[in-house]
């Protein structure tokens, strides 16, 4: 790594990112206050600290080639062991995110679709690709990484698409493959992890110059493990009467925890969240003012309606109160296991919901419904997420007949509106809340 680099980085991190942010503080000011809604209460304080942590977060990847070693990295790869190398990772996914919040998915879907990709394929990697090859995207600039580390426990659709990066690229691919859950994880299938898992450290030590440490590795892996559970307090709270806060606050809450757990900012940033929701618990201030009918999301939000979804709900004295896409960076963290970190790694990382079968994900949610005191159900049949889509319209029959609660299903993206009719969408919720009101 090169000295001056690394210099220019920490310059940037102790003055200019400091200095930015002042300047922007100072042209907000000018603006004035955004006109509040009577639907909601208070916004959440911490939102502003949201916001300085991941805008850092992005402006500091710039300088961190030739610093620090970069990965890309997706979101269901176990990220504690880059962690032990100083790994500067980005998420393509939390980027396709952000991308689709501000609307530019279409865009940049339509740059990889002009290579040859097809429009069918998950508009994530349409959008990274996209990105790839316009250089566009609202974080200003993306570093190029040295390395590239992926898991299918999520999808399969993450290992082609990392190999097009990693052809293109001419960098190495990691792929940690996780086999999937039909019944009981298997010792078999522990130990088959274990092992990719082992025989990955001597890369990274090649990729970083750095030599593994054992000691680092545990630190690192604890402090992993306590942001993720300290999000899942967070989301606990939702189980309050009025919730104090929405899924769609959720959704967005949910950045740090994708893309900087094991780092001390992400569990720092959720200790100050849940103390803000706890003390709202407590002086019963609810995220929306009327609160009449507490809702369940199932699958990745849509991101560029998260405002006009959360407009119209609350309108209508409706939470989401759970989900189990939010639910899913807290649910197997309790597996991991200082004693035996790589067997528990491997744990943790291949039980997840989207490497399950449908009878655990029918019981999960059953479970949510009951623990969040959920009137009704929607899930968001998301043409890109096929793994998550596949199955609902049983899950949504199933959970409706055993706990008599409405639900409906809405067909949407995750960030190319172009495949989202309002029409259709608001015909199906009206009928759901006719159903809510009526039960």
């Amino acid at each position: 790594m090169s000295l001056s680099a690394k210099a220019r980085m920490q310059f940037m991190k102790d003055l200019g990112f400091p200095a930015m942010l002042s300047l922007a503080k100072a042209t907000k000011g000018k603006r004035g206050p955004r006109k509040a809604n009577p639907d909601f209460g208070p916004p959440l304080k911490c939102a502003t600290r949201l916001k300085e942590i991941m805008t850092r977060h992005y402006y500091l990847s710039r300088f961190a080639p030739g610093a620090r070693p970069v990965a890309w990295v997706t979101s269901g790869a176990p990220v504690e062991l880059l962690r032990a190398f100083d790994f500067y990772t980005i998420y393509p996914e939390n980027h396709g995110a952000l991308c689709g919040a501000q609307k530019m998915g279409p865009e940049l879907c339509a740059a990889a679709e002009e290579e040859g990709y097809s429009p069918d394929l998950c508009s994530y990697a349409r959008v990274d690709l996209g990105h790839f090859f316009s250089g566009k995207t609202p974080a200003g600039k993306l570093p190029k990484p040295d390395i590239l580390f992926c898991s299918n426990n999520i999808c399969q659709t993450v290992v082609y698409w990392y190999k097009v990066l990693a052809h293109r690229l001419g960098i190495p691919l990691l792929m940690f493959d996780t086999p999937f859950n039909y019944g009981e994880i298997t010792e078999a299938n522990i130990a088959y992890m274990k092992d990719q898992i082992l025989e990955m450290i001597p890369v990274l030590e090649k990729a970083s110059g750095k030599a593994f440490n054992m000691e680092r590795f545990l630190r690192l892996a604890e402090l992993s493990k306590s942001t993720s559970q300290l999000w899942g307090q967070c989301l606990e709270t939702m189980q309050a009467r009025p919730a104090p806060m929405t899924i769609f606050d959720a959704f967005v809450h949910l950045a740090p925890v994708v893309s900087l757990r094991g780092l001390p900012v992400a569990r720092n940033y959720y200790e100050i969240l849940l103390a803000e929701l706890t003390d709202r618990v407590a002086r019963g201030i609810g995220a929306i003012t009327n609160e009449k009918k507490r809702l369940m999301w199932d699958n990745i939000a849509v991101w560029y309606k998260v405002r006009d979804f959360s407009e119209l709900f609350a309108a209508r004295g409706m939470n989401f109160v759970a989900a189990t896409y939010t639910n899913a960076w807290a649910e197997t963290i309790q597996h991991l296991d200082m004693s035996k970190p790589w067997e528990s790694l491997a744990k943790t990382y291949s039980l997840v919901i989207l490497n399950n079968n449908l009878e655990h994900r029918l019981g999960l949610m059953e479970k949510m419904v009951r623990e969040y005191a959920v009137d009704g159900l929607v899930v968001h049949s998301a043409r890109s997420c096929k793994p998550y889509s596949l199955g609902q319209y049983d899950l949504k029959r199933l959970l409706s007949q055993r706990l008599g609660i409405p639900a409906v299903v809405i067909e949407a993206d995750i960030t190319d509106y172009r495949f989202f009719s309002e029409e259709q969408a608001l015909t199906r919720l009206e009928a759901f809340f006719e159903s809510l009101e009526a039960a």
